[in-house]
């Protein structure tokens, strides 16, 4: 997304002229100055200003005497002021001030609020053309809701605390908030998921709910017309009963047959009917047949039932049978005792017994043995009872409601035949049959929508299927892959023009872990267990290049084309001697000429990435280091120095003159 800073401003809360830094656009802008001037101010004053949740402007003198804090971006729709009040003694205020148009003029004054936070944020959210739409349709996960621009802003910065960071690679990612989302949108900004995917993800999360309500009434429909099937075959007996139809008539078996034969029923007129013996017979016979077969299932029953008793009883006397083993082995234990008593020589024995005695005592401890063997086999004979009076129990209910619809079949019946051998009613009785089977087939048409729904869950299943296809996790996984193999070769492309330890080593893109892998033979070491400042910084510095270099070849990326970092040289400075009160502002220096090259090759990768992207791509640099290391390169120019009386904020907004 083209989006390039034109202006920072600060309002004062005196009277006087607002402080404005001006940044020329596609090129790499430096702001050079020394410690304590707001250089480390800049960044939380951008973020701030684009609708960050709290205020990280440093407290003191800047949020002291400034009323409001404001950018001048030039975007594709022209230029837009983003101003928003400081907060105060608060953490921060949805205050805004939004100015669009070809060129806006700066006020010298902002009076009040004319925007708020949000409705700022949603005009950002639409110039990044960011949709609308959450990454998971089923999940009420904040980090798995949709995108925003406030989420790109962790490819944009840089600030000091993450440029050489071996922990943390990505803006903001430091707090577990930020950092579960970026996982979840990063294949999103390398396009692995579009919107069409997302979009493709809430469809089938319809298509699929819509489909089980489909389903769903397609399997209450089915069983109801089955019951009205059942009873289609009762009305057909009841119109040869009443003589509607011939007696000779052979039934249907075909459902569509039947169904065509009921409408031939209701069509005919009652006047024509005549009951006949034979149709009478139709129904006697039938309830004959009935009969006999209820005969057959009573005695079936009654089977299951004596069965059921039977068991019953052998378990009650295996109950018994065990109960009077436990009582004989307790009695007997006795007999084991006093055979422990006796031991094998009887003149020590504690207990005397003659020879005859010893015998029967022995006799009576085999007794024992053969009750114990009893007792184990006791539970294996209990547990065979249990499943046969299971399998016996379920076909007895089998056999009884096998009767019970027989017998309502029957009763069924036998109120027929009683009713057709009535020959005065005969004629009221088959206008009023003819009647409710005309009213039970418009019933039918209008309920019998399975064709109806048939179809429509076809649909839905094909287009559910359309739509798997086009959400194929393979196909994200690999489009995926596709686009870090693009980073990660930027990323070597740029690593070895860098002070970096290995610089041809392979480096990985690590999505999961927010970091990048080097690797180094059978090693793929993190970040973080790499040494050295140096090989930090260079990796931040190469891999946020390559993913501008990747944003900046899609069309229309949401990501601005937009890179500021602060302090990149702060890794080749040595530790500050301890400086006077009066010198508060002193430069630390670098330890030699090869420091000064290092950071040299800094400035210059990113000033030829500038000019590469032709005016696309704006790098902002707030750094200790002056144009005696990085001066005359090309695309990099010096746009303020803050040294001495120079600063962020004017000296006399704050210090009275003289």
């Amino acid at each position: 997304m083209y989006f390039q800073l034109s202006k920072l401003i600060l309002w004062p809360r005196l009277d006087a002229e607002p402080r404005v830094v001006d940044f020329d656009l596609g090129v790499v802008n430096v702001i050079s100055g020394a410690s304590k001037t707001g250089k480390s101010a800049v960044i939380p004053i951008i973020d701030y200003c684009l609708g960050s949740e709290k205020c990280t402007v440093p407290v003191g003198v800047i949020r002291e005497n400034c009323t409001w804090f404001g950018i001048v971006i030039n975007t594709i729709e022209g230029q837009k002021l983003l101003a928003r009040r400081a907060p105060g003694d608060q953490q921060s205020t949805g205050d805004m001030y939004f100015l669009e148009g070809p060129n806006v003029d700066v006020p010298r004054r902002i009076e009040g609020k004319n925007h708020n936070l949000d409705s700022v944020k949603a005009s950002l959210n639409r110039l990044a053309g960011l949709t609308n739409l959450g990454f998971d349709p089923s999940s009420e996960d904040g980090f798995k809701s949709r995108p925003s621009f406030r989420d790109l802003m962790a490819f944009t910065f840089q600030p000091q605390n993450i440029v050489a960071n071996p922990d943390v690679m990505f803006f903001k990612a430091d707090t577990n908030e930020h950092r579960e989302k970026l996982k979840t949108i990063f294949p999103y900004v390398l396009n692995a998921v579009t919107a069409e995917v997302l979009q493709a993800r809430f469809e089938l999360d319809q298509v699929n709910r819509t489909l089980r309500r489909k389903e769903s009434e397609l399997r209450a429909l089915v069983a109801a017309n089955t019951a009205w099937q059942a009873e289609a075959q009762a009305w057909i007996r009841q119109a040869i009963e009443l003589g509607v139809l011939d007696a000779s008539r052979v039934l249907p078996a075909e459902w569509s047959d039947v169904l065509d034969l009921l409408r031939e029923i209701a069509k005919s007129k009652g006047s024509n009917a005549r009951p006949s013996l034979r149709g009478l017979d139709t129904t006697l016979g039938r309830l004959d047949d009935l009969r006999t077969q209820e005969t057959a299932q009573a005695a079936a029953l009654a089977e299951h039932r004596q069965r059921l008793n039977e068991l019953r009883r052998l378990r009650e006397s295996a109950d018994a049978f065990g109960s009077s083993i436990h009582i004989q082995r307790d009695r007997l234990a006795l007999a084991k005792w006093l055979k422990e008593l006796t031991v094998a020589t009887p003149s020590e024995s504690l207990v005397a017994v003659g020879r005859g005695g010893r015998d029967e005592l022995l006799l009576l401890c085999d007794n024992l043995e053969e009750i114990e063997v009893k007792l184990r086999a006791q539970p294996t004979l209990s547990d065979t009872l249990d499943k046969e009076t299971h399998r016996v129990r379920v076909a007895t209910e089998e056999a009884l409601n096998a009767l019970n619809e027989t017998r309502a079949e029957i009763a069924n019946l036998e109120r027929r035949s009683e009713a057709a051998q009535v020959a005065a009613d005969h004629f009221d009785r088959t206008e009023r049959f003819l009647g409710r089977v005309e009213q039970a087939l418009v019933l039918y048409d209008r309920a019998d929508q399975s064709s109806t729904l048939r179809d429509e869950i076809a649909k839905l299943r094909a287009r559910a299927d359309e739509l798997q296809r086009t959400i194929s996790e393979a196909g994200v996984q690999r489009k995926l892959r596709n686009a870090t193999a693009r980073v990660e070769s930027a990323v070597n492309r740029f690593v070895p023009q860098l002070d970096a330890e290995w610089k041809d080593a392979p480096v990985q893109l690590a999505i999961d872990d927010l970091t990048i892998k080097v690797v180094r033979g059978t090693r793929s070491d993190f970040l973080w267990e790499i040494g050295s400042g140096a090989n930090w910084l260079a990796y931040h510095i190469a891999t946020t290049l390559a993913l501008q270099e990747f944003f900046l070849s899609e069309t229309n990326h949401c990501v601005p084309y937009l890179l500021v970092y602060d302090q990149p040289s702060q890794v080749y400075f040595p530790k500050r001697a301890a400086i006077r009160d009066d010198d508060q502002n002193i430069d630390p220096q670098f330890r030699d000429e090869e420091d000064i090259q290092a950071v040299r090759k800094v400035f210059a990768l990113l000033g030829q990435q500038a000019v590469a992207h032709k005016g696309r791509l704006q790098i902002i640099i707030l750094d200790h280091a002056g144009e005696d290391v990085w001066g005359s390169l090309p695309g990099v120019r010096l746009i303020e120095e803050w040294r001495g009386p120079y600063a962020l904020v004017p000296r006399e907004w704050y210090q009275p003159q003289g």
